[in-house]
């Protein structure tokens, strides 16, 4: 995420700066003259930080040091103030790989929650591109927003709706379709009616029996194939000039991302069709043997 003073090197008033401690406890901060960062290791001024380079040791007034720099949009993520449960990071870029988010897509995304999964895909899709957002709860927009603009501070391209995509999606030709809603079957019929030719349907679900809920409405729509559903596990390693083993704590399960492609309904050959292209015709009648 970039600076506010205008060199990338350096933090400047408004900028988000990641506090890390000896430990890598990690504190996030919006950086503001007068401010000043508490922690049981002391005190450390914003102004301190401010017109400061990026990536640098600062000291506390009890003479602890933090490592200060950007966060990641991951870092941001897991420390931001939460309302709803957040999509985690691993599960955030998988979402974008798997759906294929591109530089001026045209996507539509259910529902809004705090602003982790928007805010990843108006980075994705770019100036050029469009996220409409459909949200039943109307009281979780203020603090989404509050959370994406700290990310992507011009957000012009977003539009939220307040409304139930479950009744529907006023958007034609989109390119992508990206659900994080509890029955997303409600939705199909929906989603195939607005998705472009080959475009992405996704959805993220906790428990295995919503997945496949969702895959037998997908096949029984007809429109949707390629339909896929994948689990990501991220296990973190301890790396040290003695000691290599892997964490004691891991993200495992979050939920599962089940991805499908728009296409034309496939034609099934009935067993009287199959008979009606095999059997001679009266014309065709055939001769015969001696």
């Amino acid at each position: 995420m970039g600076g506010a003073s205008g060199d990338k090197n350096l933090f400047g008033a408004g900028d988000m700066a990641l506090l890390m401690d000896r430990k890598n406890r990690r504190y996030l901060q919006t950086l503001s003259p007068g401010q000043i960062f508490h922690s049981h290791l002391g005190q450390l001024p914003h102004d301190s930080l401010i017109d400061a380079t990026v990536g640098g040791w600062y000291r506390t007034d009890r003479g602890h040091v933090f490592l200060a720099v950007r966060p990641t949009l991951g870092d941001f993520v897991l420390e931001m103030p939460r309302g709803p449960q957040i999509i985690y990071p691993k599960d955030l870029g998988n979402i974008i790989t798997l759906a294929d988010i591109f530089p001026g897509a045209t996507v539509v995304e259910a529902g809004l929650g705090s602003g982790s999964l928007t805010a990843a895909l108006l980075r994705a899709v770019g100036r050029q591109g469009r996220v409409i957002t459909y949200e039943i709860n109307e009281k979780t927009v203020a603090n989404a927003r509050r959370n994406i603009e700290k990310v992507t501070p011009d957000a012009s391209n977003l539009t939220v709706t307040i409304g139930d995509i479950y009744q529907g999606i006023s958007e034609k030709d989109v390119d992508r379709i990206v659900l994080d809603v509890p029955e997303p079957w409600q939705a199909v019929t929906a989603a195939g009616d607005a998705l472009v030719m080959g475009g992405i349907f996704l959805s993220f679900l906790p428990t295995v029996l919503q997945v496949h809920q969702l895959a037998e409405e997908l096949r029984r729509d007809g429109r949707f194939q390629m339909v896929e559903t994948v689990e990501t596990l991220l296990r973190p390693w301890h790396v040290t000039e003695r000691s290599v083993r892997p964490a004691h704590r891991m993200v495992a399960h979050s939920g599962f991302l089940t991805t499908a492609v728009r296409c034309e309904p496939r034609v099934v050959r009935t067993v009287s069709n199959v008979l009606e292209a095999v059997s001679p015709s009266e014309d065709e009648s055939p001769v015969p043997e001696d």
